[in-house]
């Protein structure tokens, strides 16, 4: 069963949106050390329910972004009655797994993150 693990929620100011969520729902939020614009979102103790996600420049996806944690990426398309449409696919955190955002029918987006058994 695939769980969302992740959420992105794409901005076009990204110090007004930061600002915002952490006064609001007084989130931890940091810039990623990354090759883009992306503020990595903790939204509170790991123990409690929920997940962690983050902030990035609205690009090609214009809407929050929810993030399954999947064994293979082929499987979830596969087994769906209509094919899903790779929207963007990407290595992700180093190489230690792989991102593909599908647009369904619908139009909305949901990414998928594999582990990478292959990184070391």
């Amino acid at each position: 069963m695939a769980r969302v693990i992740h959420f992105e929620i794409p901005v076009d100011n990204a110090d007004r949106a930061v600002a915002f969520y952490k006064n609001a729902f007084g989130w931890k939020i940091e810039k990623w050390n990354g090759p883009m614009d992306y503020w990595m979102v903790n939204t509170g103790d790991e123990k409690a329910p929920g997940i962690n996600g983050a902030i990035m420049k609205r690009g090609d996806v214009k809407t929050t972004t929810n993030t399954l944690d999947v064994k293979s990426l082929e499987d979830p398309s596969r087994r769906s009655r209509r094919p899903a449409h790779t929207h963007h696919a990407q290595d992700a955190d180093s190489g230690r797994r792989l991102l593909c955002l599908l647009r369904r029918p619908e139009g909305n987006v949901f990414g998928m993150l594999q582990a990478d058994v292959n990184a070391k």
